[in-house]
């Protein structure tokens, strides 16, 4: 059985998930925060995408990481996921409420890189719908680059996803951060 490493940072711990987990995903897809997020239908649904993070690590080496202060406060997921319509390996962020604006996506997403780097892999996306400015400005801020040669997800256009390209030499050393 492969686990989620648990991966520290600074101020942060991703660590994997665990049931209790479930019902702050639940408050946050019931938030607006949640918009660009593609809400589960109900309950049943939620438990689908929570549960396919999770088991990730056993199929594929990869998934979500519940993302926690050092204090043990869930503050959201960073995942490295790549479900059967994703062309790619992407790499995506969620921040419940609250938790904004003090680097803490960033920081996650970072951590979450380097470990993909140090797997040996060249590349990773974000798949982002065009409107969400504060997603697609961390991208940014993590080094990637507008790739809209990039296969979309099945099924979707480029008016409702960008991607976004990561590698090693922008997003995994530590001078990216400086």
């Amino acid at each position: 059985m492969t686990s989620a490493p648990v991966i520290e940072t600074a101020r942060l711990r991703l660590r994997g998930h665990v049931m209790a987990d479930m019902d702050a995903f639940e408050a946050f897809f019931a938030s607006d925060r949640a918009t660009y997020s593609g809400r589960p239908k109900n309950r049943a649904h939620l438990w689908y995408g929570f549960a396919s993070e999770v088991g990730s690590w056993d199929l594929m080496g990869h998934g979500g990481w519940g993302v926690e202060t050092r204090d043990g406060a869930l503050i959201g997921q960073v995942a490295i996921t790549q479900p059967p319509h994703f062309p790619e390996r992407e790499i995506g962020w969620t921040l419940f409420a609250g938790y904004e604006g003090r680097g803490f996506a960033c920081e996650a997403a970072a951590a979450a890189l380097g470990w993909a780097w140090a797997q040996g892999w060249d590349t990773l996306v974000s798949y982002i719908t065009p409107a969400n400015a504060r997603s697609i400005a961390l991208a940014k801020r993590l080094g990637a680059e507008h790739d809209p040669k990039a296969a979309l997800p099945e099924g979707e256009t480029a008016d409702e996803t960008v991607v976004y390209r990561h590698f090693p030499d922008a997003d995994g050393s530590p001078e990216a951060y400086a």
